[in-house]
């Protein structure tokens, strides 16, 4: 990144993820402002070069891009409103998680402000931003993504722009969030599942690369399926691995344990089987999700 690259930006919010963020930009050379509404935040980021701003006006008027964190999109349209006036002209992005319809609610007053805005959405933890391999998801206005590209890729070196649907960085970001923490809470399940026998955390979580290894080619299978509607169950079928999850219930009843989780997949599988997709592929139980409309 050349000097000529270095515009100078500003970060309101510095919860851990907004101190992650200015320090990311920080390192990569950025003249930064910070602004958090409660004081007392921000002294490490000015001993490491940052300006601590007096007002949130004064921060936003200090920088060409501003970039707002905080902890849901009350705050942060609490946090701007005020501040349409000096937002005008300027570039907003939103890295605050949110729902769709709440950011298209955002884009459309940032609209009416005159500021070019792009709503964001961070997918890694702060020990990874500003990494190249850190993945931030954006919409919105494609004119700012290019203009600020260089200086958004050093917040995540992967800074992927999604299109001009200001909807689509919190469609992903959901999207992604409920499959991550489907999969923690059947983690936690499995490792319970196994003390009851026994068997310790530690000892049984190599053995699960075995399983963590193979879902980026089933991620993909199941995606094409999908979109496509056609589900294979060739090597395995549903009705089989519905039969996998009675044995899994019925363990972890004798053993005492939550099934929640567990019963929740066997009747979305059941429901499947019953509209005849017992001999197709696990993707299949896409088509009875939806239970209304």
């Amino acid at each position: 990144m050349t000097s000529h690259d270095l515009v100078p930006v500003t970060v309101i919010g510095l919860g851990a993820m907004g101190r992650a963020l200015a320090g990311a930009f920080l390192d990569a050379g950025h003249p930064t402002t910070v602004w958090n509404r409660s004081a007392g935040k921000g002294d490490d980021l000015v001993a490491r070069g940052a300006v601590l701003a007096a007002s949130a006006e004064e921060a936003v008027r200090a920088g060409e891009l501003t970039v707002v964190c905080v902890v849901d999109y009350d705050a942060s349209h609490a946090i701007l409103e005020p501040l349409a006036g000096a937002l005008a002209g300027r570039v907003l992005v939103n890295l605050t998680s949110d729902s769709p319809e709440r950011a298209r609610t955002a884009a459309a007053w940032a609209d009416e402000h005159g500021a070019a805005y792009l709503d964001g959405a961070v997918m890694v933890p702060t020990s990874l931003v500003g990494g190249p391999e850190a993945l931030i998801l954006y919409a919105g206005s494609r004119p700012a993504f290019e203009k600020y590209e260089s200086a958004l890729k050093a917040l995540a070196g992967n800074a992927a722009y999604l299109g001009e649907d200001h909807a689509l960085a919190a469609a992903y970001d959901l999207s992604m969030l409920d499959f991550f923490y489907a999969s923690m809470s059947g983690l936690v399940h499995a490792f319970a599942l196994a003390r009851e026998d026994k068997v310790a955390a530690q000892a049984l979580a190599p053995y699960l690369n075995t399983i963590t290894a193979i879902l980026p080619p089933i991620a993909a299978e199941m995606a094409s399926a999908i979109d496509a509607g056609q589900y294979d169950g060739d090597e395995a079928n549903l009705s089989m691995m519905t039969a996998s999850v009675d044995h899994l219930l019925h363990m972890s009843r004798d053993r005492g344990l939550d099934t929640g989780q567990l019963e929740a997949i066997k009747a979305v599988a059941d429901r499947a089987i019953a509209k005849g997709h017992g001999a197709d592929g696990w993707a299949s139980t896409f088509e009875v999700l939806k239970l209304k409309g």
